[in-house]
C-alpha cells in the first residue's frame, strides 16, 4: 500500500468508533446513529472495507464481512458490514446484544485488485506474499477471498491456496489449475482488546 492510499490514524480511529456504534446499534435492533458533521472528508470518499469480530476472552472469530471493490463511501462501507459482521455472517448465529462487551472489532481497509499474472502453480505460490497480500481466487462465477491476516493461521501458500479453494466451494486442489488470481493488501486498525488466537 502506498503512502499515498493510506489512511491517517486519526481516520482509522474514526473508522473503529464509527463501526463500534453501527455494531451496538445493529445487534440492539436500532437506526444507526448519523454520521458526526466532523467526519474527515477523505472517509467520504469510495472505499472498500471488511470487518472483523473476535472474542476479547479467546480471540476466536465471530464475524467477517467486507466488500472487495469500492461502490460507496468508505463510512458507509464500513458502518454496513460493521452490522453484516454481527448479524449476516452464514457462519455464524446472530451476534446478541449479551455478547456485544466480549466483542472487540478490526477494520481492515482494502487497495484495489491487481490481477497476479502465473504460468504454473509453482509460480503461483512463488509469487504470493505471505503476511502482505490479501488472495482472491475467481472460478467462472464462484469466488473467495482471504484477507492478508488469514496467514496468521495458515502461513504456507499452498495450504493458504488449500483453504481458499475449500471455501469458494471447490475442490482443494482448484489452485493447481488456471483460475484468475488477483492480490491486494489493508491496513487494519483495531480496537485494543483485539486479539487472534492461534
Amino acid at each position: 500500500m502506498n503512502q499515498t492510499q493510506l489512511l491517517t490514524p486519526v481516520e482509522g480511529q474514526w473508522l473503529l468508533r464509527l463501526a463500534r456504534e453501527a455494531l451496538e446499534a445493529g445487534v440492539r435492533g436500532q437506526a444507526l446513529p448519523p454520521v458526526p458533521a466532523d467526519l474527515p472528508p477523505r472517509l467520504w470518499e469510495p472505499g472498500a472495507a471488511f470487518v472483523t469480530l473476535r472474542t476479547k476472552d479467546t480471540g476466536r472469530l465471530r464475524g467477517c464481512i467486507g466488500s472487495i471493490v469500492a461502490t460507496r463511501p468508505l463510512v458507509e462501507d464500513v458502518r454496513a458490514h460493521a452490522v453484516d459482521a454481527a448479524l449476516h455472517d452464514p457462519r455464524f448465529p446472530p451476534v446478541t446484544p449479551a455478547e456485544l462487551p466480549n466483542l472487540a472489532l478490526e477494520v481492515s481497509y482494502l487497495t484495489p485488485l491487481q490481477p497476479l499474472a502465473y504460468t504454473s502453480p509453482e509460480d503461483l505460490l512463488a509469487k504470493l506474499r505471505p503476511g502482505v497480500d490479501g488472495v482472491l481466487l475467481r472460478d467462472g462465477w464462484r469466488q473467495a477471498t482471504f484477507l492478508p491476516q488469514v496467514w496468521h493461521s495458515l502461513p504456507d501458500p499452498a495450504s493458504f491456496l488449500t483453504h481458499l479453494c475449500m471455501k469458494m466451494g471447490a475442490e482443494p486442489t482448484c489452485w493447481q489449475r488456471p483460475l484468475e488470481v488477483f492480490t491486494y493488501q489493508v491496513q487494519a486498525f483495531q480496537e485494543p482488546d483485539y486479539w487472534e488466537a492461534d
